[in-house]
């Protein structure tokens, strides 16, 4: 019986055309870009619509206006919070990170300690803000914790979990390959630990700001929370959205430097 081999095409079928990389990433943009300047429209219409008082919301382009006219005023006081929020992030999640460590390596630190953070937490910032004020009074050294304060906690509690997160299995192979506690940490548990500290992170970059700002309505004359604060007393409404503006801006770049360090080390 002849036997007809079936034809065997080597060329491969090219796949079914996809819109670029580049094409879907600029889609992807262009719609909260859209809907952010469709609200900007709808927010300067409203306010000339109705006369809205400026003193009460002020129209887009007056915002602006502001934002061109007193740059060099909103740039005095962004750097000051600017160095009060990445202080603040590195003291709290430094402290965070280390003290994650000292409770999964030992658990009666762990129950005696964990609670009083839980505490800690509980309590409002804004009501523990001038406690630390009169501790250490209206200085950096206040502002600072207060700012490390706020992103602590998230930080401590991803942190332990994310230390904890090695499977039973994994930690008895390293007892059996006599691998030391120190190898166990750095080789196993870090890496492990790493999403969940990225993922606190990126919360601490937008909470410490918070802290700061909070921190400068406090005694402070300089930097955005003081600046909040006296536009508000002087019906600068223009000047008050600008400075929440430029707070919002400072939020958004250090989560993003998050963002991008989380690229650059954590590859898996």
């Amino acid at each position: 019986m002849a036997v007809t081999d079936a034809p065997t095409d080597t060329t491969v079928s090219a796949p079914a055309q996809s819109p670029s990389i580049l094409g879907q990433r600029l889609a992807n943009a262009a719609l909260p870009v859209g809907t952010a300047i469709a609200l900007l429209v709808i927010w300067q219409i409203g306010v000339r619509l109705f006369d809205v008082p400026t003193y009460i919301a002020p129209a887009p382009s007056d915002v602006g206006a502001v934002l061109r006219d007193e740059f060099p005023l909103l740039m005095r006081n962004f750097w000051p919070t600017f160095t009060v929020s990445v202080a603040g992030f590195v003291a709290g999640n430094v402290a965070a990170i280390l003290i994650a460590v000292a409770f999964v390596h030992s658990r009666l630190t762990e129950r005696a300690f964990f609670p009083i953070a839980v505490f800690i937490n509980t309590i409002p910032i804004l009501a523990i803000a001038p406690i630390l004020v009169l501790i250490f009074g209206p200085g950096m050294t206040a502002k600072v914790i207060i700012a490390g304060l706020i992103c602590f906690f998230p930080t401590l509690v991803n942190m332990v979990r994310g230390l904890q997160s090695v499977s039973p299995q994994t930690l008895e192979l390293a007892r059996i390959l006599s691998a030391s506690k120190s190898e166990v940490f750095w080789k196993i548990r870090l890496p492990s630990s790493l999403p969940f500290l990225f993922s606190a992170l990126k919360i601490a970059a937008t909470t410490c700001v918070i802290g700061a700002i909070v921190s400068e309505w406090i005694g402070a004359d300089v930097g955005l929370g003081a600046l909040i604060i006296d536009s508000t007393f002087n019906y600068r409404s223009p000047l008050l959205y600008a400075t929440v503006f430029m707070s919002s801006g400072l939020s958004v770049l250090l989560f993003a430097s998050v963002t991008i360090a989380e690229k650059i080390v954590v590859r898996w």
